[in-house]
């Protein structure tokens, strides 16, 4: 691949790659410059050995964002001041990385534009507590709990079985609940929920919708009034599956919800009531006065 190309794909990446760097570091300069590094790797590696080019990139990221908290916990230096309070916003991803180096195994990356979207749940407050994280635990929460890279890539990364990667963190997950105030932890649950929602409606996964909707569950469309029940919703949402890769999650209303954005333009929400990890209601918004306050952010 010619270093132009090379070049095209890698701004593709950026932006998931720069929101997996700042939930690691919780600077944007060091993120930048773990970035910037890992298109010095690549422009320098031979690529035709590179089948999954966002695996192989997040690998190397990850071990950049690495080394860079293991020598700050050495020198027990702070992130820079004031870099943890700019929310940066970055959906979850599948897309992990592929192996401990160049390697066809492993996910296939989406939109990366849709992969550094974030409804705002990890904000400055959780990145306090990511700080006093160990590096492999901050590394393993990071890339498991918010970006969904499987344990077994995640113990490639690290040098460690996935048996140990799973034990590492849980453990971090426990200390990051225990010390995140219950509003966070809320708000980080409905993004799983709405995460697992998205994710079925883009595959048509009938079952998968089921699954995070509540046996009761309402959805208030203008157009089509009150549909009640989860298979009555469920069957409503797929219509609509085709369209799911315009959808972006995002607060709505103070909550964690989705918002319809084809080519970059706003033009309608969805917004969740929540219970018990299930999703209870949801009602599709067109208003424009109330889209104005959908906190549709990127980074």
């Amino acid at each position: 691949m010619d270093e132009a190309r090379l070049a095209v794909r890698f701004e593709e990446q950026r932006p998931r790659l720069r929101a997996v760097a700042y939930r690691m570091l919780g600077s944007h300069a060091e993120a930048d410059d773990a970035v910037q590094n890992a298109w010095l790797r690549l422009s320098r590696a031979d690529t035709a050995e590179v089948a999954n080019l966002a695996g192989w990139l997040t690998t190397v990221v990850s071990r950049e964002c690495l080394n860079m908290l293991r020598a700050r916990r050495n020198r027990r230096e702070e992130p820079f001041a004031g870099t943890t309070t700019e929310p940066f916003i970055a959906e979850p991803s599948a897309a992990g990385p592929s192996s401990a180096g160049p390697s066809s195994a492993g996910h296939d990356a989406g939109d990366p534009e849709a992969e550094a979207l974030l409804a705002d749940t990890i904000g400055p407050a959780l990145m306090v507590v990511l700080d006093s994280l160990a590096p492999a635990e901050r590394l393993a929460f990071v890339l498991h709990d918010v970006f969904a890279v499987p344990f077994d890539e995640i113990a490639a990364i690290l040098g460690r079985s996935p048996a140990a990667t799973r034990q590492l963190t849980s453990r971090a997950r426990r200390r990051v609940v225990g010390a995140t105030p219950p509003r966070q932890v809320d708000l980080v649950r409905q993004r799983q929920v709405v995460q697992a929602f998205l994710a079925a409606l883009r595959h048509g996964d009938f079952d998968g919708l089921l699954a995070v909707l509540d046996p009761d569950v309402v959805l208030r469309d203008g157009d089509a009034g009150l549909v009640r029940g989860a298979r009555a919703v469920g069957a409503r949402a797929l219509v609509f599956s085709r369209a799911a890769r315009f959808v972006r999650p995002a607060l709505v209303d103070g909550t964690v919800g989705l918002a319809i954005v084809p080519q970059g333009r706003l033009i309608g929400a969805l917004g969740f009531t929540f219970g018990h990890d299930k999703i209870t209601a949801i009602e599709m918004i067109g208003d424009p006065g109330r889209l104005r306050h959908v906190g549709l952010l990127v980074g």
